[in-house]
């Protein structure tokens, strides 16, 4: 929604129905349909749930820093995009071990790795942010807390609401680290996904799928800030 001229009337309604301004690229200033809640009012003290004054929502700040919103580019940089190399490494691998992921219960969850996360409106997730409290785990919004349930994730990831407990340090590996093929000194995502990917037509071995699993879990599921495939998810591969 584009912000009106100066009226003192057109104003009022903008003011009383947006939800957060932001800039486009060429420098001219928009908003998000609201209510916007007014900056200036303080936060009703809970007792219930007391908080830190450095954990509140943006929103509650005296000041909001448009910044935020000035470059997106980068905004799921830990997330990366789903090139043609990493489609057809997931597809591969899927044609071969499909069956152990539905038995597994990811098989859905591996399926949302196909999408890119880049093609969102940034604007718009940016803007739920300013509602999200750290401490909390929820949104304030003036009509009370939000946040996503186990259903919620259910129904997103296809993972079961139910089931057994992973615990990395009594787990015992079954195929030993050194006895994979795994090319450690290639670590970074794109020279990780060339190095293991694989020629067309040859067999999908243990050592690849697990190759697989650990930079998707990296990648895909945890979004390793370095943009590499630690060795500590191994385990869990």
């Amino acid at each position: 929604v584009p912000i009106p001229g100066m009226e003192e009337a057109s104003l009022k309604i903008f003011q009383s129905q947006v939800l957060l301004p932001f800039s486009l690229s060429n420098g001219s200033m928009h908003s998000f349909l609201g209510p916007f809640s007014n900056p200036s009012k303080k936060k009703t003290h809970n007792d219930l749930l007391p908080e830190d004054d450095s954990t509140l929502p943006f929103v509650y700040s005296p000041t909001i820093d448009l910044s935020l919103f000035s470059d997106t580019a980068k905004m799921f940089r830990a997330f990366p995009l789903p090139k043609d190399k990493h489609i057809q490494w997931l597809e591969r691998i899927e044609a071969s071990k499909q069956s152990i992921w539905k038995e597994a219960g990811i098989f859905y969850f591996v399926q949302l790795s196909k999408f890119d996360l880049n093609v969102f409106d940034p604007q718009m997730l940016l803007s739920v942010v300013f509602f999200w409290n750290r401490e909390t785990r929820a949104f304030e919004f003036p009509c009370g807390f939000v946040c996503p349930t186990l259903l919620d994730i259910a129904a997103i990831t296809g993972l079961k609401l139910l089931g057994d407990c992973y615990l990395p340090d009594i787990l015992e590996e079954e195929i030993l680290m050194n006895e994979t093929l795994i090319v450690w000194d290639k670590k970074t995502y794109s020279a990780f996904v060339n190095a293991h990917h694989g020629e067309e037509g040859t067999p999908v071995t243990d050592s690849k799928h697990i190759a697989f699993l650990l930079y998707w879990l990296s990648a895909c599921v945890f979004c390793t800030p370095s943009l590499q495939v630690p060795k500590y998810y191994y385990a869990l591969a």
